[in-house]
């Protein structure tokens, strides 16, 4: 599909107006969250507003406060759920811009990429974008996490969506998708209004690795307006890239293994209240045709850890999907009125 430069000035000139949002929760990211922040502030398209939310965390409130307030961003105390669904729902509801883009706290934009997510709302059917997110590991790509093309940096692997990582199986150009990435991503404000937002009994509190409300949220929008008899579309962009860093906890066995068995609780979850149909429609197609290839490659090559790695991977997030099937083991979740921004509605 051959697109429109959206550098160019009459492509700028037609993007709707967007809130760039940032949700931090530690000091420990401090460098990470200056770099994500820059990173929007370097942009040849400027957000109306860049938002950092700050998730329970006083002394790093006042820390960002007066790093960001005398540079016009607006940091804000999550006052709802602890947690990152929390944290977006509170800067939901102070955005002002057509479209709201989230860009995770360890990750850093690349020149462009605001441009490029917000070009494809020109059309009108089009209510969420995300683009492509790059590892940038600590000491080279770990045998857990295999990629599909040793040697280049910006290379895929099966399995790192671990990481929040775009990965091998998703398109590699502009193409609809069922649900957006969390770490780069973005929504029609309208979205909220309709639907509501995230779950707050969903998604990362801390280090706790639990997610998919986005996920849920995607789906939740497509089944609202297709009741609506409107033909939502979901996009993704690979031209609306970001780093994502990999710190160096998250290349060891133990957390692969933690993750997987999160994601598989976290898809259960999202089966149960948008039905398993959508939940697991992509998921089908990578299980079936994506991880038995790596397998094989990886075999081929000679690399029995990597190879180990996504059968044990797929092995445990299977176990937790399982797991969080059974009666009473998401029973908590809650989703949010439609038209109104209340998780516990």
């Amino acid at each position: 599909m051959v697109c429109a430069d959206p550098r160019s000035e009459n492509a700028v000139s037609a993007l709707p107006t967007a809130s760039v949002v940032v949700c931090v929760y530690t000091e420990k990211r401090w460098f990470d969250i200056k770099a994500a922040v820059e990173s929007v502030e370097a942009q040849e398209v400027r957000p109306v507003e860049t938002i950092v939310v700050v998730d329970h965390n006083d002394r790093l409130l006042e820390r960002a406060e007066q790093e960001f307030g005398p540079r016009g961003v607006v940091v804000v105390a999550n006052e709802r759920t602890q947690g990152l669904s929390g944290a977006r729902n509170t800067a939901v509801e102070l955005a002002s811009g057509e479209v709201v883009v989230f860009l995770d706290d360890d990750a850093s934009a690349r020149p462009g990429w605001l441009a490029a997510l917000l070009a494809p709302y020109a059309d009108p059917d089009v209510v969420g974008v995300g683009g492509i997110a790059h590892p940038k590991w600590p000491d080279g790509r770990p045998r857990t996490l295999p990629g599909a093309t040793p040697g280049d940096r910006d290379a895929t692997g099966e399995l790192d969506w671990v990481i929040g990582c775009t990965y091998t199986g998703q398109p590699t150009e502009r193409a609809e998708m069922r649900n957006l990435m969390g770490c780069n991503m973005s929504l029609r404000s309208e979205v909220f209004k309709r639907v509501g937002g995230f779950a707050e009994d969903m998604g990362r509190i801390g280090k706790n690795p639990l997610g998919c409300e986005e996920t849920e949220l995607c789906i939740r929008a497509r089944q609202a307006y297709t009741a609506d008899g409107r033909n939502p579309r979901i996009l993704f962009e690979p031209r609306a890239a970001v780093d994502h860093r990999v710190s160096d906890d998250r290349v060891s066995w133990k957390y692969l293994l933690r993750r997987g068995w999160a994601e598989g609780i976290s898809k259960a979850a999202v089966s149960k209240v948008v039905g398993t149909g959508d939940s697991l429609s992509t998921e089908s197609s990578y299980t079936m045709k994506v991880l038995p290839k790596g397998v094989v490659r990886e075999a081929r090559d000679r690399n029995p850890a990597s190879a180990a790695a996504i059968v044990a991977c797929f092995g445990v997030t299977a176990a937790g999907y399982v797991r969080g099937r059974l009666p009473g083991a998401t029973a908590h979740v809650r989703l949010p009125a439609a038209g109104r921004n209340d998780p516990g509605a």
